[in-house]
C-alpha cells in the first residue's frame, strides 16, 4: 500500500510515516515544496493521510485543497488528523478543525477521522515545567508513537471508514506528571496584548485549559491498538 502523508515533514507526520514503513507500507511525506502541484504529487497513491499546519487560519480551505487534489489523483481513501474536542467555540483553531472535519466527512472519500490529546512529548519533565495555565486540570494525553501506530492502522486496515476516533494514553494532571517525574511546576501567565493572531489563539487556548483542561478517554486508543496485526 502506498500513502501519501499531507503535512509529512513535521514530527506527527514523520512519525506517522516510521509507523507505516514498520508495517511493510509505503509511506510519501509531502511538504508545502508540493502544493503547486498536490494532485500530481498524490498520483499512484491509495491513501492520505492529512496534517494541516498548526494554527492554519483557514483550516476548512487548506483541507478542502486536499481533497479536491486526492479526488482527482484517484486517491480513494482519506484520514485526517483533527484535534479532541474540536468543536470548542472559545478556541477558535479548535474550531478550524471541526470545519476541516466537516469537509472530510462531505469529500464522498472513505474517510476516517482522529482526534487526538495533547502529545506527552510536548512536556519537557527533565526539568521545571513553566505553564500558562493550571497545572490541575486534567487531561487526556496522547503519546505520539502510540497515535501514529493508530494512524496506520486504520489507514491500512478495513472497517474504519467512517469513524471518529477520540485518542489519549493517559488521563492525568500536568502536576501530577511533574510530581511523577520529580520536578517542580511554575504558572507564568502571559501578560500585554497578543502581537499576532497565532498568540491570541494560544492564549484563547490557555484560558480555555485554565478553566477546564482537555479531558480524553484512554480506551478507544488502547482497543485500536490491540487489533495491531
Amino acid at each position: 500500500m502506498r500513502t501519501t502523508v499531507v503535512g509529512g515533514t513535521g514530527k506527527t507526520g514523520r512519525a506517522v510515516c516510521a509507523a507505516l514503513e514498520r508495517r511493510g507500507h509505503t509511506a510519501l511525506p509531502l511538504g508545502r515544496d508540493v502544493w503547486t502541484d498536490l494532485a500530481g504529487a498524490l498520483g499512484g497513491c491509495d491513501a492520505a493521510y492529512v496534517i494541516a499546519p498548526n494554527m492554519h487560519p483557514d483550516e476548512a480551505a487548506y483541507v478542502t485543497t486536499v481533497v479536491e487534489a486526492a479526488r482527482d489523483a484517484g486517491v480513494a481513501r482519506i484520514v485526517f488528523h483533527s484535534v479532541a474536542s474540536p468543536y470548542t467555540p472559545a478556541m477558535p483553531h479548535h474550531v478550524g478543525k471541526a470545519e476541516a472535519e466537516d469537509v472530510v466527512r462531505r469529500s464522498g472519500l472513505a474517510w476516517t477521522i482522529l482526534q487526538p490529546g495533547a502529545y506527552l512529548q510536548n512536556l519537557d519533565l527533565t526539568q521545571t515545567v513553566r505553564l500558562p495555565y493550571r497545572a490541575e486540570v486534567q487531561f487526556g494525553f496522547a503519546d505520539l508513537d502510540e497515535v501514529s501506530e493508530v494512524a496506520a492502522i486504520v489507514l491500512t486496515e478495513p472497517g474504519h471508514e467512517g469513524a471518529t476516533y477520540e485518542l489519549a494514553s493517559r488521563q492525568a494532571t500536568v502536576a501530577e506528571l511533574a510530581a511523577e517525574a520529580g520536578v517542580d511546576v511554575v504558572v507564568e501567565r502571559p501578560t500585554g496584548e497578543p502581537s499576532s493572531r497565532e498568540e491570541a489563539w494560544l492564549r484563547a487556548m490557555f484560558a480555555y485549559y485554565d478553566e477546564h483542561g482537555l479531558p480524553v478517554g484512554t480506551r478507544t486508543l488502547t482497543a485500536l491498538l490491540e487489533m495491531r496485526a
